[in-house]
């Protein structure tokens, strides 16, 4: 009997074959297999709700990775805040920014990987919650690829920002939560209409949160600020959907953009792994 774990259907004439067939025996379709896995990774960039889940999922996975970095260094304190927390050399490894990171080790790369560490249980749920409403929105209007694009370059800006404010260490996905948000009151603001004025009313609440969050300490309100302001001016350069389709460049953008991002990780979580066997 053939074991199914070791077959496939074929993207052409969706008949049964074996992974390991460089044609498919019935059709001749060359390497069904890896056209297979390329028609998943496409119906995957094409579903927004999939592809905000597997954001979410890279998140709780880092975030797993870097309390199993060091589980004797994780503090499971009363204070919920910093329940599950954990410990800052974790953090650094698998790529935290600000001035320590950048200036002494050399991490530019850092703005790309903090938007996916977190400081704790409640830290990450939070973050991944709103993740869940605002990035669909945005893909919704903009386009997967252009979301990301938002999504990150905005995260990047807001670090930056904070690094340039002498911020000596910094995690999680708010700056880039906060681009969202810029570019949601961009499109609201910019659109109009009844939509565009319920979308702008809606997000605007998010700012006054924004603000109140901002007043506890330990905050980051210059990544925060950054990346709304951020988030308004790259949504208003690459456009929405309504406006101006996603391009072939949007295209190539978000993807560099998603490529390096898991290149970045890697090699952060890569070099981690190997300093701890060491």
């Amino acid at each position: 009997m053939t074991d199914p774990s070791a077959s496939l259907l074929c993207p052409r004439c969706r008949r049964l074959v074996s992974r390991g067939e460089t044609r498919c025996p019935y059709c001749g379709l060359p390497h069904p297999a890896g056209l297979h896995l390329l028609g998943a990774l496409v119906r995957w960039l094409s579903r927004p709700e999939d592809f905000v889940r597997g954001l979410i999922w890279l998140n709780v996975i880092v975030f797993g990775l870097s309390l199993l970095l060091n589980p004797g260094g994780v503090r499971l304190s009363a204070n919920p805040l910093r329940f599950l927390s954990p410990n800052t050399e974790s953090l650094i490894l698998l790529g935290a920014s600000g001035t320590f990171p950048i200036e002494r080790l050399g991490r530019w790369w850092s703005l790309l990987t903090a938007g996916y560490l977190h400081g704790g249980l409640l830290h990450i749920f939070f973050n991944m919650a709103a993740l869940n409403q605002l990035a669909p929105l945005i893909a919704r209007q903009f386009g997967i690829f252009r979301m990301f694009t938002i999504y990150t370059l905005g995260a990047a800006a807001g670090f930056y920002a904070s690094y340039l404010a002498g911020v000596a260490l910094t995690i999680g996905a708010s700056a880039g939560l906060c681009a969202l948000i810029g570019a949601a009151i961009y499109y609201g603001k910019r659109r109009g209409g009844i939509y565009g004025r319920v979308v702008f009313r809606q997000t605007s609440g998010w700012i006054v949160g924004l603000v109140l969050i901002g007043l506890l300490p330990g905050i980051n309100n210059w990544a925060h600020g950054g990346g709304l302001l951020a988030g308004a001016v790259l949504a208003f350069l690459v456009g929405y959907s309504e406006r101006r389709p996603e391009s072939f460049w949007h295209v190539v953008t978000g993807g560099i953009l998603m490529v390096a991002t898991v290149l970045a990780l890697g090699w952060a979580v890569a070099g981690a792994v190997m300093l701890r066997l060491s």
